[in-house]
């Protein structure tokens, strides 16, 4: 006794429908590889499942393009027109946006001008005045985080100046003292200036001390305290 006839209408039980389509997706798919080798057929198959999942299959001798081109010839349909018209309408688009923004350039430099009536005129010079205003408002923070910056190099310079100073007062204070004639001791007189010890200078006795007028002191023969 053989089946049934089985109706054929849409599978409402998901679970169902998805293990029917895998089963007959499997079956058409086989039946495709055996009519290309069996008969020498060109066979391009592309399916889509309800969930949007793709399979395809295509004649080891050609391609699904090389398919579809022999198809528009034979039937005089072309596939790609609506696309080809989209992406048209696409680059018309473009060009127009492209030949505004270049005329709007040009206005802005106060050319293109004679084809503007008043009210276009009117909105070019509030437009012209907004930019400016923005421009303007960004020199203006520039100019003053320049300023801000100069400030402080000032005052680390002033700050610089005042401790040579106190040091310099410091010497002609005690005049008994005095530097070294040795150029190798400038790099003490330096580092004093920025927070070093006093004992990094060299002295030498001065010549009104008579009993010591040829004694002479390098920086390691006498520190200050």
């Amino acid at each position: 006794m053989g089946r049934g006839k089985i109706e054929i209408k849409k599978i409402e039980n998901p679970t169902n429908r998805q293990v029917t389509y895998s089963k007959r997706r499997a079956g058409i798919m086989k039946k495709a590889r055996e009519i290309t080798v069996l008969c020498d057929a060109d066979v391009s198959l592309i399916m889509f499942s309800s969930t949007g999942k793709f399979f395809e299959y295509c004649s080891p001798s050609t391609e699904t393009k090389k398919v579809f081109d022999r198809y528009q010839q034979v039937s005089g349909i072309n596939l790609w027109s609506a696309q080809y018209e989209k992406m048209q309408n696409t680059l018309n688009h473009l060009k127009e946006i492209n030949h505004n923004l270049r005329r709007e350039v040009r206005q802005r430099m106060g050319e293109d001008l004679e084809g503007l009536d008043i009210k276009e005129l009117r909105g070019l010079e509030q437009n012209m005045d907004e930019a400016l205003k923005l421009v303007r408002n960004r020199k203006y923070h520039v100019i003053s985080t320049q300023t801000d910056t100069y400030k402080k190099k000032l005052k680390n310079s002033q700050e610089t100046h005042r401790n040579l100073m106190r040091e310099l007062e410091v010497v002609e204070e005690h005049p008994i003292f005095g530097f070294d004639d040795d150029s190798s001791n400038y790099e003490g007189i330096l580092s004093l200036a920025n927070g070093g010890t006093p004992h990094m200078y060299a002295f030498h006795v001065q010549p009104t001390q008579p009993n010591l007028h040829e004694m002479r002191y390098g920086p390691h023969d006498l520190r200050l305290a």
